[in-house]
């Protein structure tokens, strides 16, 4: 029967994983190593700056230790969304931690780069010739808008990944890509059941967070002509219907439908049982092909600069009162900044959260109840990052020492650190939410090849 075991270290590099566990998945020789290097969940910051959000120490130690085991067990070793966003200067970043280690070690390397950055003037031209469908919620574009992205990414499929692994390449270093992709794509190349490659990449794709154990990182899934296997590697840990079934509810707005580039996958029908103490047998899933091939597509622009503010509350009257407070003070501010600093009110915004008191759901907040000390935190963005910090700086005062009331002695807060004010940088917003109609699905990619030689 044809079969494909794929080892998931973890979910996303640079999050650790147990190394014993690594090591039993090399004994059981497995087909290929994939692990996923980013994803947008920290917002759009690492794909506006090309920078990753994870420790570069840590990447390249966990990155080392999985060229080692690729070099033993001579199978490809593939990353998907390097650098936390896939966008050029992050695959860039990766084949530079990769170049180092194969020097360190001494070790002789098939790089094949896949490339998943968009050239802006092309999307803006796409867009005018009604090639991009917007998603759910629509984000209203132009073609103004899209130029102004600092950069597009269009998310790799299987595909792709398929036509950097027909390289020969021993290392996949790929741009953005779907979550599934760099795992369904060599049990797809050999004819594996479609339903069970796409289903069993969804439950693998965060590592051990379908088993009993999330934190333990390794995963093992078989993939062949009918189903799927899925089991952990680590002691004590094991996979049950009800873990595995429920990671289709992960990041996804459908339990029963997961959209690729491509087609989709439809679990609605899937039969989950329970094989032995630690394994799952997973069969009836199926893979729908669409006839027209998208790829969706991420941009990130700046939507201003911001500097913060923090100060702590501990008197039981402000506490108690810090909304009304932060209410009068917003007045306050609205009203005297455009005065004194000789600004618009468009210029600039002013948020304050009290964290404590609904900072998380704000409105939406169920829970009742009142702490002995509130923090508060005031969010200034501008369209300059000298505009942020001079109205941050000009709020000091206010935020150490406005009353709640004007007949009554001037407060004194605490400030956590000196400066109270805080320069943050740039805002970054996503600007994106469609898809891209190509052609063929290398049309907006390109791979690149690096050879080492070990010296």
């Amino acid at each position: 029967m044809t079969s494909t075991r794929i080892l998931v270290p973890s979910g996303v590099l640079g999050l650790g994983f147990d190394r014993e566990a690594l090591a039993r998945g090399a004994a059981l020789q497995p087909d290929i190593i994939c692990i996923d290097g980013g994803s947008t969940d920290s917002g759009p910051f690492s794909l506006g700056t090309a920078t990753s959000k994870y420790s570069r120490t840590a990447c390249l130690d966990e990155w080392k230790d999985l060229m080692q085991v690729r070099e033993t067990l001579k199978v490809p070793l593939v990353i998907g969304t390097s650098g936390t966003a896939g966008c050029d200067a992050c695959v860039d970043w990766m084949l530079e931690i990769t170049r180092e280690i194969a020097e360190e070690l001494k070790l002789a390397v098939h790089i094949a780069c896949l490339y998943s950055e968009q050239e802006k003037h092309a999307i803006a031209d796409a867009f005018t010739k009604d090639k991009l469908v917007a998603l759910e919620p629509e984000v209203p574009i132009s073609a103004e808008s899209i130029k102004a992205n600092e950069h597009i990414v269009a998310l790799a499929g299987a595909e792709q990944i398929q036509a950097a692994l027909d390289t020969g390449a021993d290392i996949v270093l790929a741009g953005r890509t779907t979550d599934t992709a760099i795992i369904a794509a060599l049990a797809l190349t050999r004819g594996c059941h479609p339903g069970a490659a796409w289903h069993a990449a969804k439950i693998a794709e965060c590592g051990a967070l379908c088993s009993s154990n999330p934190t333990s990182g390794v995963i093992m899934v078989d993939i062949d002509e009918t189903g799927f296997s899925v089991f952990p590697l680590a002691d004590g840990a094991v996979c049950t219907p009800q873990s595995v079934s429920a990671h289709m509810l992960y990041e996804n707005s459908d339990p029963y439908i997961l959209y690729e580039p491509g087609g989709y996958l439809d679990v609605s029908k899937a039969v989950y049982h329970q094989l032995d103490e630690r394994t799952v047998r997973v069969s009836d899933s199926q893979w729908h092909v669409s006839d027209q091939y998208t790829v969706k597509l991420e941009g990130a622009s700046c939507a201003g600069f911001q500097s913060v503010i923090l100060c702590l509350l501990r008197d039981a009257r402000y506490v108690s009162n810090s909304k009304a407070w932060i209410a009068r003070l917003t007045r306050y501010l609205d009203q005297e900044i455009p005065q004194r600093l000789g600004l618009s009110a468009s210029e600039f915004d002013i948020e304050f959260r009290l964290m404590g008191v609904d900072a998380v759901l704000g409105a939406l907040e169920t829970q009742t109840g009142q702490s002995h000390e509130v923090g508060v935190l005031g969010i200034v963005t501008a369209d300059t990052q000298d505009i942020a910090d001079d109205i941050a700086k000009y709020m000091n005062p206010f935020v150490l020492h406005y009353p709640l009331t004007d007949d009554e002695a001037l407060p004194t807060f605490a400030f956590p650190f000196s400066p109270a004010q805080m320069s943050r940088g740039p805002l970054y917003q996503f600007t994106l939410n469609h898809v891209l109609e190509i052609d063929t699905p290398m049309q907006v990619f390109r791979i690149a090849e690096q050879r080492y030689t070990a010296t």
